[in-house]
């Protein structure tokens, strides 16, 4: 197609009013954490995680700190089937046996993990992928949800920044696969949600931002709701707004902002460029929650 001086000149003046828009963000922003949790299902899909990857180098190269905290649930059932090991489910959780974790860490620190970082290097940037194991990164503990035994399956309990805070400095993106390890050494399985969430708190971060297939958290109209304080986030789960698992994402969320980090946004991986419509524009993207009373 043929791109005449009217149409190239339109172009850049749409250009250059949306990066006017974005400076007083980009100077808020800069040198600052985001922390982002990044899904399975949308890391299926080439042309999402493409845009992912160069949206996370772009964020690298105007000052922000991405960190990348990443999921793998449908790659990990792949894998589980391929090799005939059964998986199951109590109380929609995965239980993690000693044979299921170690696939779920050779999937998460492996396969996953490593073809995220790829994915950055080709999109311009570097990364650096790790797993909670690595230089004592999360410190974790066994849960046993409602009393039911799930094996090796754990929640963070104790993250060292440090880490990561050294990656930053290097000028790489921190890719990190939830796996862990307690006390005593055993590995354990963590949510990705949680683990994300504690990296958030740990660092203080500006933004948790959790990617997933829903827009946000919406009112019983099936209407977006852009913000919420922690107490009407958890008004929302008590009065039922809030459902099914939207429930324990609202609860991360809620959780992250006690623990220091500025505000939490849910919002839809699979939008395209979501995180930088969350960032960059005035009207944002996804269900925000802050400290705002």
């Amino acid at each position: 197609m043929k791109i005449d001086a009217r149409t190239k000149k339109n172009g850049w003046e749409k250009i250059a009013r949306i990066l006017a828009e974005a400076l007083p963000f980009l100077r808020r922003y800069r040198g600052q954490y985001f922390v982002i949790k990044y899904g399975g299902h949308a890391m299926d899909d080439g042309e999402t995680a493409l845009r992912f990857a160069r949206d996370m180098v772009l964020l690298k190269q105007v000052g922000i700190n991405p960190v990348i905290v990443h999921g793998g649930g449908p790659q990990i059932d792949a894998m589980l089937e391929r090799l005939d090991i059964k998986s199951e489910f109590k109380g929609g959780l995965r239980v993690t046996g000693p044979a299921t974790m170690e696939v779920v860490e050779m999937v998460l620190s492996g396969k996953v993990n490593k073809e995220l970082v790829q994915g950055i290097r080709n999109a311009g940037g570097v990364a650096f992928g790790l797993s909670g194991k690595d230089g004592n990164l999360i410190t974790a503990r066994k849960v046993l949800p409602g009393g039911v035994d799930l094996g090796m399956v754990g929640e963070p309990v104790w993250v060292n920044p440090y880490i990561l805070r050294k990656i930053v400095e290097e000028d790489a993106i921190p890719v990190v696969a939830p796996v862990a390890v307690d006390e005593s050494g055993q590995t354990l399985n963590i949510n990705a949600d949680h683990a994300a969430g504690a990296i958030a708190a740990a660092l203080k971060a500006v933004r948790f931002l959790l990617l997933t297939d829903v827009d946000g958290l919406m009112d019983p109209d099936r209407k977006l709701i852009p913000e919420l304080s922690m107490a009407d986030a958890q008004a929302a789960i008590d009065n039922g707004v809030a459902t099914d698992g939207m429930i324990p994402k609202l609860q991360t969320c809620i959780d992250a902002v006690k623990g220091g980090v500025k505000g939490a946004v849910i919002l839809n991986g699979r939008d395209p460029h979501s995180v930088l419509l969350e960032l960059l524009t005035p009207e944002g993207t996804g269900t925000l929650i802050s400290d705002t009373p």
